[in-house]
């Protein structure tokens, strides 16, 4: 389906904007590199990052290495950022660690399910309209940008007289953000061996942690954000406190916009006149085990 131009600018110009108050609020306190405040550079470098990769990609009519992009950016701007502030403290080891590894798991883990599966069905119709293609490129450095605003701002604060040891804080987000991983990993292992197996071919897995709840690894990932949170919170400082409502944007991303209303739809549209799967989705929650299932239409 063509994408109309005028209405891809304009999501590309409110992008843009968005990212720059991103960067604008984190901006308002922290350390600086040549007078520049670090968390802005960090977040120019989030869109940055997605032009670059964007020519070789558009070049080629190709999907395969955005995800990998994607999550690369995460670990590499991080990284830097944890490079340039002085002195790096445990805070800001802290979070640098939770970000990094996250987002090579995760960028790997995409990178290879595109690799195995051909393509990525996404992508099918947008990668031939060099706009629209542009779009998601920039749209995924706002989605970068956003996710971690909380992790760069603990990363470049001022560090308080006499602050440096590890916290409450720190521990409670470190708990919160491993276990959130874990169940991350688990959940993607356990849906990558089911559909490895011939038997499962053209099923829906409903076994470990998915009858717990129907998308497992998106609440794996909620959490991971949240700790990610609760340890950057002591830094805030100002209008620095907008980044700190970056697990929001995570949840409102997965549950109503990108995430669970597309693979929901997917599925009843492959599944929808299967009673075992009807049954499944009447006994497991959408989202958080426990609450109750939920059927959505």
């Amino acid at each position: 389906m063509s994408q109309r131009p005028t209405a891809t600018l304009i999501t590309i110009g409110l992008a843009l904007a968005i990212g720059a108050g991103i960067a604008a609020a984190g901006s308002s306190a922290g350390q600086t590199l040549g007078g520049i405040p670090l968390f802005g550079l960090a977040v120019a470098a989030a869109f940055l990052i997605q032009v670059v990769a964007y020519i070789p990609a558009a070049l080629l009519r190709t999907e395969k290495f955005f995800d990998l992009t994607g999550g690369l950016t995460f670990a590499l701007v991080t990284a830097a950022l944890l490079a340039a502030v002085v002195p790096a403290n445990p805070r800001a080891w802290l979070l640098a660690v939770m970000v990094v590894v996250w987002g090579v798991r995760l960028s790997v883990f995409l990178f290879l399910r595109v690799r195995a599966s051909g393509s990525d069905g996404r992508f099918d119709d947008i990668k031939v309209q060099p706009l629209a293609f542009l779009r998601v490129w920039i749209m995924q450095g706002l989605w970068v940008a956003v996710t971690a605003s909380a992790a760069w701002v603990g990363i470049t604060a001022v560090p308080a007289a006499g602050a440096t040891g590890i916290d409450g804080w720190m521990i409670a987000g470190a708990v919160i953000w491993l276990g959130g991983l874990v169940l991350e990993v688990v959940a993607d292992a356990q849906k990558t061996a089911f559909r490895r197996d011939p038997a499962h071919k053209g099923r829906f897995i409903q076994s470990g942690v998915w009858a717990w709840s129907r998308h497992p690894n998106y609440l794996g990932e909620i959490l991971v954000w949240i700790g990610v949170a609760v340890v950057a919170l002591p830094a805030a400082i100002g209008w620095q406190w907008a980044t700190i409502l970056s697990p929001v944007f995570v949840v409102l991303l997965l549950t109503r916009v990108s995430g669970i209303p597309l693979l929901e739809k997917r599925a009843d549209a492959r599944w929808g006149q299967d009673s075992a799967y009807l049954a499944y989705k009447e006994r497991t929650p959408v989202l958080i085990p426990g609450r109750g299932a939920r059927v959505t239409r």
